[in-house]
């Protein structure tokens, strides 16, 4: 449940201030990820066109890669038990991706809650596609500074506390102005160095009167 209560806080926050929001539906989210997924196999593997969906493909390749990502969405959500709950609360949509790399065929599937009305498919894979764009360039800058890839904490919550802890340091080790290392080469000197670790750990912090 606690995966969907945030999701329901940035959803409320976003529409406050009057953005539209496109939400990966997570696993950890209970019955909202098994209702989103049932409607959308069922109706994309039966052909069942009850649901008003509108589609749009986009191809990518390259270098021996192809990958197909089709987007379905719909702006029935009428049959959601906790729509109320959803501020501004328009379509559902599924994204499925399929790769082929030297023959070899990869696919899976992707769902979304999202305030848009469902009735542009275009917008939706826009909007997916950027955030896709500045998922993989943190993940990308996480592997190579931390290689997080690497990691196979995986027992309770480790995983989760550990990727939120490389974020925050990721966050301090960018805002540093008193090096011009990279980021791997101020994580390093920060390890070795505690004068330096200090100064990321308390940049920005104002000192106190007694200080």
């Amino acid at each position: 449940m606690g995966g969907c209560y945030d999701g329901i806080k940035i959803a409320q926050q976003i529409v406050d201030q009057g953005g539209d929001y496109v939400l990966a539906v997570k696993a950890n989210q209970g019955s909202l990820h098994e209702d989103v997924k049932l409607l959308f196999d069922e109706a994309i593997d039966q052909h069942l066109d009850d649901m008003g969906l509108q589609s749009c493909d986009t191809v990518d390749g390259g270098h021996g890669r192809v990958e197909t990502r089709r987007l379905w969405c719909t702006p029935q959500v009428q049959w959601f038990a906790d729509r109320d709950r959803w501020s501004g609360l328009g379509s559902f949509a599924c994204i499925e991706c399929v790769r082929e790399i030297d023959g070899a065929r990869q696919s899976d599937r992707r769902y979304y809650i999202s305030s848009f009305e469902g009735h542009n498919p275009h917008r939706f894979m826009e909007a997916v596609r950027g955030h896709w764009g500045i998922e993989n360039k943190l993940h990308w800058s996480l592997d190579v500074s931390f290689a997080e890839d690497l990691c196979r904490a995986r027992k309770g919550h480790a995983a989760q506390n550990l990727a939120r802890v490389r974020r925050m340091a990721l966050n301090l080790l960018k805002h540093d102005k008193t090096s011009k290392r990279g980021l791997k080469g101020k994580r390093l000197r920060a390890a070795m160095d505690n004068a330096y670790l200090l100064t990321v750990a308390t940049q920005g912090l104002s000192p106190t009167p007694d200080q």
